[in-house]
């Protein structure tokens, strides 16, 4: 087992790789009662392309499978693993996003027997036609409920506008069609190909003992049998640089408009560490165009282009990412006119200097270091950075090398032109005639 010290945040990362290719990490938080376990699968929604394990040529599943895949998981021939959880005292809970499938659990004891629970319950599948089938109608109704959602209507009509082909223009859970057409062999098929050990985390946060853990964790894991490692091969559609659709209005019913201004990156092939320093560089960009302190929010805020309810925020991932700026406003097309007007500004003139810099690092990692006594937010991030080659930990060494430069190259790269920046609007509904 290895053991890394990360000095500056005062913590000792425990990581071992198994036989069967599961990354094992382990994360002791002294005076903490509470921990924290996610198991993770790096497979999500935008994985529908792909060539099976044991096969050579590609298929395509319906949309929405990696989410009706984890909530069969938690279905077992004996019951529902949820009351297991609940004898041993944890909540137990997942969650799929695009590029992955979360199994997780949180509980103040008897922890090695709901690691052990996890572990066991997520890699023995059980899928019959007959619990498919009656899977598809709740599905159906939490894809309706979210139908009804103006915030979950607006981000997904967002991500629509700025993404052609990309499969993470669709809805994670599906749609109410492309679900009915999921069988047991198609869950089987994906389960196979994602679910192997090699393409899979495990990470502990909280009141644990790292050498008891691992030996826990090696036994349980030796005393079942995998296939051998392989490689995944997914298929991604050739994406365009531009914007699908510049503007999207959806009417429902709200009392005030809602808006999201999306800006696609021009580049979307950083890897590593890269990736992080790209991410948090154009991250300090933003919160200096459009913070708390910035010109853009004191005029806005002065003007009543925004409410309490505006945010921005930036994510890449491997082969898509997007800038966002939001709020519920009056007047939607001025607030979204004013974001580009911030963009085509800052193109032609960047006005900051090494005070300004310094002063959104500071802010960023004070949040960062707040945000490590949440065992929650560790194990969730810390996964999400592993499966792009990234390290949670180097958030702050990357935080204090950023120079101004690399700001505005960031900048640069996430710029809104050559038809690149969209917006959605929700606005209330008309009334009949």
């Amino acid at each position: 087992m290895n053991k890394v010290e990360f000095a500056q945040v005062d913590e000792t990362l425990y990581h071992e790789r198994l036989e069967n290719g599961l990354e094992v990490y382990l994360l002791q938080k002294k005076g903490f009662s509470k921990t924290y376990a996610t198991f993770t699968t790096k497979y999500g929604s935008i994985d529908n392309h792909f060539v099976p394990h044991g096969e050579t040529e590609a298929v395509k599943v319906p949309d929405g499978i990696a989410h009706f895949l984890e909530h069969k998981m938690f279905e077992k021939e004996e019951g529902d693993i949820f009351q297991e959880f609940s004898k041993q005292g944890a909540s137990a809970n997942a969650f799929t996003s695009f590029t992955r499938t979360a199994y997780l659990f949180s509980a103040t004891g008897q922890i090695e027997e709901n690691v052990g629970t996890l572990l066991d319950f997520v890699q023995n599948p059980y899928f019959t036609e007959k619990t498919v089938d009656k899977e598809k109608g709740i599905i159906a109704q939490e894809i309706t409920m979210y139908d009804d959602q103006p915030d979950w209507r607006l981000y997904f009509g967002m991500i629509e506008n700025l993404y052609e082909e990309h499969p993470v223009k669709i809805d994670i859970a599906g749609t109410v069609d492309s679900i009915q057409d999921i069988t047991a062999e198609h869950l089987y098929t994906c389960y196979e190909t994602f679910y192997h050990p090699s393409n899979m985390m495990l990470f502990v946060v909280g009141a644990v003992e790292p050498e008891e853990m691992m030996d826990f964790i090696r036994t349980n894991q030796a005393s079942k049998q995998f296939d051998p490692p392989a490689p995944i091969e997914r298929k991604y559609p050739q994406e365009m640089k531009r914007a699908a659709i510049k503007e999207r209005t959806l009417e429902m019913a709200v009392q005030k408009p809602k808006v999201f201004v999306g800006v696609k990156p021009e580049r979307l092939d950083f890897q590593g560490k890269e990736m992080l320093k790209h991410e948090l560089s154009a991250q300090l960009a933003f919160e200096l165009l459009f913070g708390r302190t910035s010109d853009f929010y004191y005029e806005a805020y002065e003007n009543d282009w925004i409410d309490e309810s505006y945010s921005f925020d930036y994510s890449i991932e491997e082969g898509f990412g997007y800038a966002l700026f939001g709020t519920d406003t009056t007047v939607p097309e001025v607030f979204a006119e004013q974001v580009e007007k911030v963009f085509d500004r800052t193109i032609e003139k960047w006005s900051f200097g090494q005070d300004a810099l310094d002063r959104v690092r500071r802010k960023r990692i004070g949040f960062f270091l707040r945000a490590m006594n949440s065992p929650e937010y560790i194990a969730n991030q810390f996964t999400r950075y592993a499966f792009n080659d990234m390290n949670l930990f180097d958030v702050v060494p990357v935080l204090e090398e950023i120079k101004m430069a690399d700001l505005q190259q960031a900048f640069s790269l996430v710029s809104a032109k050559e038809q690149r920046s969209v917006f959605t609007i929700v606005s209330p509904e008309k009334a009949e005639q």
